[in-house]
């Protein structure tokens, strides 16, 4: 009890926060699971999303394991990132993806192979008034990857030194060196001795009937660059698997659709009707996000076919923080976005279980946090 009470006010005094039910507009909502997790960021004019949500669940594992909060550095794991992007563009002869854009896995091989830094030693900004941009890191990056496969000069010894000098330019240059709290590290030193982070405890799962269920394979979406492998779950045992993490004190890395017109941060919700929107009248569409309604029920065959024809879309990676339920019973996730404090939940929304469901393209959780009976079916 001791040290929840110190938690709390070293939580207090870092200015992160722990989120409480809040109630929209139509509903009432009741508090079932909470993580304890850091303030809201905001990812600005960047893809980077993914190195955001992951960046926050790592925080919140940090808190978990009952160590001081610590503002990790986005910018950092998206800098190492764009170097092993470049370097994949390179040698898949530019026939690979090269953008902004990223999954959560992206963050842990950066933890693995380079380590981590606190936000105070590299925030990724050139000019500190301005907001995150990429769009002109990404174009020029590119155009000099495309510049040595024109030349068929592909990978030349200094190759890596060309990348680095373009990062430099945008996102200032990484220290070698950095002081944290009196003491002198390195991002290798800081990311094993202040963090204790273990990058293997770390499992991402997936849901979908073109691949054998129990068995990892590489996910065919845009963004995922890196080839990562996911465990391929029947979706309910995926939900399953959410709600087991939740319960237990473990908050989830999410990846998936925000395409969908029932995703509203505007409206704090994130709901599938249970008739489709070309079918719903005007007033019906306006009504949606006023009080609890009917939602569709998802099978895995209707989210195959969402895949399948592009309706189910890697859009957008963000943080599972909890879980309520309104008035009528039924679940929603909470979820931490990377927008800032934008909408009715101050950059929180919640996402029914339909929604979960249909939209879910992928999550990232403590290896701890998967049910027993899931962990033996693995293979």
């Amino acid at each position: 009890m001791k040290l929840k009470i110190a938690l709390l006010f070293i939580l207090l005094a870092f200015g992160f926060s722990i989120l409480r039910a809040q109630s929209l507009k139509g509903f009432q909502f009741e508090e079932l699971n909470k993580v304890a997790v850091t303030s809201i960021k905001n990812q600005e004019r960047t893809g980077t999303c993914w190195s955001y949500s992951c960046t926050s669940f790592l925080e919140s594992e940090l808190i978990r394991m009952g160590k001081e909060p610590i503002d990790l550095s986005e910018m950092y794991s998206a800098r190492q990132t764009y170097l092993k992007k470049a370097e994949r563009y390179l040698r898949f002869q530019g026939k690979a993806n090269f953008s902004e854009g990223g999954l959560g896995h992206d963050v842990i091989n950066v933890l693995e192979e380079f380590g981590a830094m606190p936000e105070e030693a590299f925030d990724g900004k050139i000019d500190p008034e301005a907001p995150h941009d990429h769009s002109a890191l990404e174009k020029a990056l590119k155009n000099y990857a495309d510049s040595l496969l024109k030349n068929k000069n592909t990978m030349p010894e200094n190759w890596l030194a060309g990348a680095s000098k373009i990062l430099d330019t945008y996102l200032g240059e990484l220290p070698q060196e950095f002081e944290y709290k009196g003491k002198k590290y390195t991002a290798e030193s800081f990311a094993k001795e202040v963090t204790g982070l273990n990058p293997e405890d770390y499992i991402s799962f997936t849901s979908f009937s073109h691949h054998p269920f129990y068995r990892p394979f590489v996910l065919e979406v845009p963004d995922n660059f890196s080839h990562g492998m996911f465990f391929n779950l029947p979706i309910d045992e995926l939900t399953q698997l959410a709600d087991n993490a939740l319960k237990n004190g473990f908050s989830i890395e999410w990846d998936g659709d925000v395409s969908d017109r029932g995703f509203s941060p505007r409206n704090g919700l994130a709901v599938v009707p249970e008739i489709d929107w070309a079918e719903l009248g005007k007033e019906d569409q306006k009504n949606l996000f006023k009080a609890p309604i009917e939602e569709k029920e998802v099978t895995q065959s209707l989210r195959q076919k969402a895949f399948d024809t592009y309706t189910l879309t890697d859009d957008h990676l963000m943080h599972l923080t909890g879980i309520v339920k309104d008035q009528s019973g039924k679940k929603y996730y909470v979820v931490k976005n990377s927008w800032g404090e934008i909408g009715p939940l101050d950059g929180y929304l919640y996402m029914s279980e339909a929604y979960f469901k249909l939209g879910t393209v992928s999550i990232l959780v403590h290896r701890d946090a998967i049910p027993a009976a899931i962990m033996e079916k693995l293979r």
